[in-house]
């Protein structure tokens, strides 16, 4: 009696291809389709059972369902001479209405109920271009960090100048409230030395004196105010605007 043809649908049909490099696990899919109106069980085996791990590799898959199954290729010492003779073999059954144990199902089994699919294993190596690609998709995260560094760095930078500036302009208010007092108290001065009618010829003196001293104390908390503007003005323009 002839074997059964596969009922399940693979996809792909015929090669699992697992391109390299092969220093780390290396991940193939396949997919079973089963187009029947009947439960069908399926194992898939390997002749090279400790290179690879399969998930899952065996169960059941209802009428016009579906599974996919990883291959996973562990890693390995590739050489490109040697020709791969790693197979696969995807083998199914239908499950009896009055059965409803799988492992019954592979027991009872008679060989011409069996089906079963092959699939060989291919190996590829990548494009010089692709392993470009890659080298530059696992630097990224690299160059990413060092250019976060200078951004850093300035950012502190930024801060410490900010707040040397904010202290000048404290200490620049500082004197400006110092000189403006003293203004205020020179002024008072003032008045009184004028209520007091002091004789002519003192009078020119001392009101010169008196003008002298208002006109400086006048002079100084207007040049602090501009030095104060500038300082202003030049930490809004860096770090504002």
């Amino acid at each position: 009696m002839s074997k059964l043809d596969q009922v399940l649908i693979l996809d792909p049909p015929s090669d699992l291809r697992f391109k390299g490099p092969f220093t780390d696990v290396v991940t193939a899919n396949l997919k079973l389709k089963n187009p029947s109106d009947r439960r069908v069980c399926f194992k898939v085996k390997t002749t090279a059972p400790r290179r690879y791990c399969v998930r899952p590799n065996s169960g059941v898959i209802d009428p016009g369902a579906a599974v996919n199954i990883s291959v996973m290729l562990q890693p390995f010492d590739y050489d490109p001479n040697e020709k791969s003779k790693h197979k696969f073999m995807v083998q199914t059954i239908f499950i009896p209405s009055n059965v409803s144990d799988n492992d019954t199902v592979w027991k009872d089994a008679k060989p011409e109920d069996l089906m079963d699919s092959k699939l060989r294993c291919v190996f590829e190596l990548p494009s010089e271009n692709e392993v470009n690609d890659v080298e530059v998709t696992r630097a990224a995260p690299v160059i990413n960090s060092l250019k976060s560094e200078p951004t850093a760095a300035a950012a502190v930078g930024d801060d410490m100048e900010v707040k040397k500036l904010l202290e000048k302009c404290k200490r620049l208010q500082s004197d400006i409230n110092k000189l403006s007092e003293e203004n205020r108290q020179l002024k008072d001065e003032g008045m009184r030395m004028r209520k007091m009618q002091p004789r002519p010829d003192h009078m020119t003196s001392n009101s010169t004196n008196i003008v002298g001293r208002e006109t400086s104390a006048a002079f100084l908390p207007s040049l602090l105010v501009v030095i104060a503007a500038i300082f202003i003005g030049f930490f809004f323009g860096k770090f504002i605007l």
